[in-house]
């Protein structure tokens, strides 16, 4: 972690704002830099959040076991502090994270929030990257009737000129100045493309990381 970046989260979070509950603690949310996605709920205190500031890197305090928890260490599935914040209240705090091999929890799952009525399910991400993992299934697992699998069926020919067409409608759209039609037709482009990315097997992810680049 640069100088710049550690500068960065301690004036992000001024320590002595923040409000602990009586026994010191205060709850930290975690998520997903890239696309939202909770990753789990853990305890920090004023120590621990210390830890997370100076080192670029989660720490916590565990109630069980009354001691620092320097998260990944020994899983090595550790979270690189991207952003830090409180909420409006200053007793609560988010923390935004690069996880490292994409295990957050203990059970080896992405997310701790993994369970509706006793079935694992993959909590929710941003729209784009739950279409898309939608649109993955659909290519792994076909399903009849399915416009995304006929998308699929007809390779790269059907997909691309799709691409292509939805692209001059966001022009025309655009053109004409429709607010609601450039939407929709801005909706199409960012389909056909997802299964664009599906179908060469090209992560939404990385491209995401490319967007990060261009914060600028």
């Amino acid at each position: 972690m640069s100088v710049d970046e550690s500068s960065s989260l301690h004036q992000a979070i001024p320590i002595d704002r923040i409000k602990y509950d009586d026994r010191g603690l205060v709850p930290a949310i975690v998520q997903d830099y890239l696309d939202g996605t909770v990753l789990m709920m853990a305890w920090m205190n004023r120590e621990s959040l210390q830890k997370t500031l100076a080192t670029g890197e989660t720490w916590f305090w565990s109630r069980s076991r009354q001691e620092f928890w320097h998260k990944g260490a020994t899983s090595g599935h550790i979270q690189h502090v991207r952003d830090l914040r409180y909420d409006c209240d200053s007793d609560a705090l988010l923390v935004s994270v690069e996880q490292i091999g994409d295990i957050a929890c203990h059970t080896g799952e992405r997310s701790c929030f993994h369970q509706i009525a006793a079935t694992t399910v993959a909590p929710p991400a941003d729209t784009l990257s739950d279409l898309y993992q939608t649109i993955c299934d659909r290519r792994d697992h076909p399903r009849e009737g399915s416009y995304t699998q006929t998308l699929f069926a007809g390779g790269d020919n059907k997909i691309l000129k799709k691409i292509g067409e939805e692209a001059v409608e966001v022009v025309m759209a655009c053109k004409d100045d429709r607010p609601q039609e450039i939407a929709g037709e801005a909706a199409d482009l960012f389909y056909h493309t997802l299964v664009a990315l599906a179908h060469h097997h090209v992560s939404i992810r990385d491209v995401y990381r490319e967007l990060q680049k261009r914060r600028k």
